[in-house]
């Protein structure tokens, strides 16, 4: 194994591995080892006790983090008449059916998200083959298969986040900028883990969240105490 460099291994030093550490701590303390120079994301990984081979077992969807992610999106659209101009008046960046769809299959994905109104999926739907690789395709049950397009763009631009658990059932997601502030963070978090709890499937047994890490772009990860968290959310 590779040795870990000296500015990663001061920053560990001030993290303990075997410590669950209250939220509002480990907020303080990720954003204490991140030691880039830049404005570092601060990311979340949530290991739930699921078994994605089972579809009742997919845990799938979207949170409006209540402070964004500090991240600027750049949304497309696929819609036509009224819809197009709802999109365009919400702040979406491109807006379009057909043409969208012949310039994304010349190479085109300067976007970060996709939303289309149900009509438009017979144009997009050949497009699958290169929208879903890059987790871009519009979907109804994260909301981006919708008639509410002026909605679903202003969610996006606030900082609406989609996950889904992966194959080692765990969900990672963005949850701001280490230049934010404490309460900021904690206010994500907090949006995050109350989506989860209320998507936790109905055949889902024993202890739900596993374990829960944060952790900035370059530094060590703090595990978080998930169920002191659900307590002070009222959810457990």
């Amino acid at each position: 194994m590779a040795r870990r460099g000296k500015k990663y291994r001061a920053a560990a030093a001030q993290v303990d591995p075997e410590v669950r550490y209250k939220a509002s701590d480990a907020v303080e303390l990720v954003k204490k080892v991140g030691y880039a120079k830049f404005d570092e994301t601060i990311d979340v990984a949530v290991n739930l006790n699921v078994d994605p081979r089972h579809a009742d077992q997919m845990v799938r969807g979207a949170v409006v983090m209540p402070h964004g992610t500090g991240t600027t999106i750049r949304v497309l659209v696929f819609a036509e008449g009224e819809k197009a101009k709802e999109a365009e008046e919400a702040g979406a960046d491109f807006v379009g059916s057909k043409d969208l769809v012949e310039k994304i299959k010349g190479g085109w994905l300067e976007f970060d998200k996709t939303i289309a109104t149900p009509d438009q999926m017979r144009y997009v739907g050949p497009i699958g083959r290169i929208l879903g690789p890059r987790k871009l395709m519009p979907n109804p049950k994260v909301g981006t298969v919708t008639m509410d397009v002026g909605r679903a763009v202003s969610e996006m631009k606030a900082g609406r986040v989609e996950f889904r658990v992966d194959k080692a059932g765990i969900i990672h997601s963005r949850l701001g900028k280490k230049g934010f502030t404490n309460e900021q963070l904690l206010g994500n978090l907090k949006a995050l883990v109350d989506n989860l709890w209320r998507l936790k499937p109905a055949s889902a047994k024993g202890r739900y969240f596993q374990s829960l890490t944060l952790s900035p772009s370059m530094g060590p990860g703090v595990k978080v105490d998930t169920y002191a968290l659900l307590d002070e959310l009222r959810v457990v």
